[in-house]
């Protein structure tokens, strides 16, 4: 089996956000203080280790069904893919990188994480289209039944 069918648009996400990464890296690094969110304080922390725990969690899950599943050719249609069609690029963009990034005491974590988010957008139609070719009808009723169907 391809590695792309495990790696999906991902290769095309990472590369579209890794210049961000690298400059907002070396900003952060030369000037601390623009980026600072203030420590971060104790209810910024509280939250941010919760919602990167969900994160994490999603993630992980999201990676087993695919590994477990994708090798012989089935539609993920439980757990994570059940609320949304791309719960890997969305837990990582929204559910983790901002949220350690508070945690790291900087908001550019959010910057990428937005970037992040945008390419997904702009790449998952394209693994989207292979999904539907794949797996046809199977696809299309799939599509009609996740709940965020947005994400």
């Amino acid at each position: 089996m391809p590695l792309k069918m495990l790696v999906g648009s991902g290769d095309k996400i990472a590369v579209a956000t890794l210049p961000v990464v690298a400059v907002g890296l070396v900003l952060n690094v030369m000037f601390p203080s623009f980026f600072s969110v203030g420590g971060p304080p104790s209810w910024l922390a509280a939250i941010s280790i919760a919602v990167t725990v969900v994160g994490v969690t999603i993630w992980l899950w999201s990676a087993a069904l695919i590994v477990g599943k994708v090798p012989h050719h089935e539609l993920i249609q439980t757990g994570p893919f059940k609320l949304m069609r791309h719960p890997i690029y969305t837990s990582v963009s929204l559910l983790v990188i901002p949220w350690v990034g508070f945690l790291l005491n900087t908001w550019l974590g959010v910057v990428i994480g937005v970037v992040m988010y945008l390419a997904t957008r702009r790449y998952g139609p394209e693994e989207e289209r292979y999904l539907a070719e794949t797996f046809g009808p199977e696809w299309d009723q799939y599509r009609r039944t996740v709940f965020f169907p947005w994400v």
